[in-house]
């Protein structure tokens, strides 16, 4: 018999029509915050899989470097999650 312990979804939507389930989301023990797996926290948290809290206590996460993410995909999408294209997306 299986127990789920996660609260919410099982998996969400996106809006290209795939599938995003929180074993499609990186290891616990990333170290390494390519623009791929930055996305697909982004779009757990903002689809509904995790929430904030859970996201920055499980990838070890601060709530400002998240929050930053969020707000650089809902301003210039996922290229801006690239490390060397951080200049080109700052905010002054």
């Amino acid at each position: 018999m299986f127990i789920r312990k996660e609260q919410g979804p099982v998996f969400i939507t996106l809006p290209n029509g795939s599938k995003l389930s929180r074993s499609d989301l990186p290891a616990k023990t990333t170290s390494r915050w390519v623009a791929r797996r930055k996305a697909r926290v982004v779009m757990a948290v903002v689809g509904g899989l995790l929430t904030s809290k859970e996201a920055c206590d499980m990838y070890d996460l601060s709530e400002e470097e998240l929050g930053s993410w969020c707000q650089a995909v809902k301003t210039h999408g996922t290229a801006a999650l690239r490390v060397t294209a951080l200049q080109k997306y700052r905010q002054l």
